[in-house]
């Protein structure tokens, strides 16, 4: 998704109740200046995940935005306990995860954690509104499926490659237009079995 720039919307998030955490004192001047150009005013400035927990806790939240907080991901870890512990309604709370490293196994810890997105760092704010209007848009339906809680990890919806359907469905269609005069004849299903 790409925002134009020029576009005369508006996007607000003065209403917003937002939790950041960032350890590093310059991560977190990036964030409270990136939000608050976004009209956001009610901010949880969080230097660890004790902080982050104790917001959480006290606080309902309509955003997250989070560090990774590499090498010890502790990130992670805030965001996994979010789901898994925080009370109703901060449980479902949007999270956007930031990280400077995005090789495919953080990006793959970032999915299963129970985040929303991942954002490679630095961070541009036109990026940031992206991936926070997707979020409140995009609308994925939370799991509750074994050890993972958070929204669905499955949300492209390609559909089957160009010119190709559902496979029975294809074979009904071949066995209709093949069945005609000089076509051939398609069966769907098992031979039958010859009696014994």
């Amino acid at each position: 998704m790409a925002l134009d720039p020029a576009s005369r919307a508006r996007f607000n998030l003065e209403k917003a109740s937002v939790l950041l955490l960032d350890e590093t004192p310059m991560g977190m001047s990036i964030l409270v200046q990136i939000v608050t150009a976004l009209g956001a005013k009610k901010l949880h400035r969080c230097a660890d995940v004790e902080q982050a927990q104790d917001a959480a806790s006290k606080h309902e939240l309509d955003l997250a935005i989070v560090d990774s907080m590499a090498p010890t991901g502790q990130g992670y870890d805030f965001v996994k306990w979010l789901r898994q512990n925080a009370q109703e309604p901060n449980c479902y709370t949007p999270v956007l995860l930031t990280t400077s490293h995005t090789p495919a196994s953080d990006v793959v810890r970032a999915r299963d954690c129970g985040s929303h997105i991942i954002i490679k760092k630095p961070i541009a704010p036109i990026v940031m509104l992206e991936r926070i209007v997707w979020v409140a848009k995009e609308g994925r339906p939370f799991l509750f499926a074994g050890s993972y809680v958070g929204p669905d990890r499955r949300f492209r919806d390609n559909g089957p490659p160009d010119g190709v359907g559902r496979r029975r469905e294809d074979l009904v269609a071949q066995d209709t237009a093949g069945s005609g005069p000089g076509g051939a004849h398609v069966k769907i299903g098992p031979e039958p079995s010859a009696p014994s």
